[in-house]
């Protein structure tokens, strides 16, 4: 992990702070699909001890980001093709929900919120910067999910979304998917102004299914 992670301010427990860097590593590609966790390199290098550290991975393999083999350690966890096409199958059966609630309750601001943080989503797209852009991306998507005001229902798509952070980097690393994103999120902006349920839901459709196209060939070079 890089050197400037120990620099960064801290969340309030040694344990919070070792699974924003774990889950930082894991969502810019630092750490791959398939590597190696090295817990006492990872402790010296965070100052931390390993209870935190263990605390910290079994939180991660419970959510699926992180797998632990028997007299190995841990590793990043790697998505087979069914695994992948399986968690973007529920995750339109649940966006298509927290979407469709979201735009019939039609917050106050919802298409303004999501141009704002679709602003930051080009300037990283532009730039080559696929931490900033896979973040932004994210914020982008769940200011949508989230305005369907079901918290239930934005955990277990959230859950989904970090069981394939590990390849978001690598989707993001090659131009023309970046442009791609940026030319669909700008058709969702479209349809949220205009109040078009059926537009929306269908660019999100859309969107899923391209981002699938596209990790299926990198799951397939692997």
């Amino acid at each position: 992990m890089s050197g400037d992670t120990v620099e960064r301010r801290r969340p309030p427990t040694a344990q919070q702070f070792v699974l924003t860097e774990l889950r930082r590593a894991i969502t810019t590609g630092e750490l791959r699909p398939g590597d190696p966790i090295r817990q006492d390199a990872l402790a010296a290098r965070l100052d931390v001890s390993r209870v935190p550290l263990r605390e910290a991975l079994k939180t991660l393999e419970a959510e699926g980001l992180v797998v632990h083999h028997v007299h190995r350690g841990y590793y990043v966890a790697e998505l087979s093709v069914a695994d992948l096409e399986e968690i973007y199958r529920i995750r339109r059966l649940l966006e298509t929900e927290a979407v469709r609630t979201a735009l019939v309750r039609s917050p106050d601001g919802l298409a303004d919120a999501l141009e704002r943080i679709q602003e930051e989503v080009e300037r990283a797209a532009e730039a080559g910067d696929v931490t900033v852009m896979a973040e932004a991306n994210r914020r982008f998507h769940f200011t949508l999910i989230e305005a369907s005001g079901m918290p239930r229902l934005v955990r277990l798509i959230a859950t989904l979304w970090d069981a394939t952070d590990a390849y978001r980097a690598l989707y993001y690393a090659e131009d023309p998917h970046r442009e791609r994103a940026v030319h669909e999120h700008r058709a969702v902006v479209s349809a949220v102004a205009e109040s078009d349920e059926a537009a929306a839901l269908r660019r999100l459709d859309e969107h899923r299914d391209h981002a699938v196209a596209a990790l299926r060939r990198v799951l397939d070079r692997a």
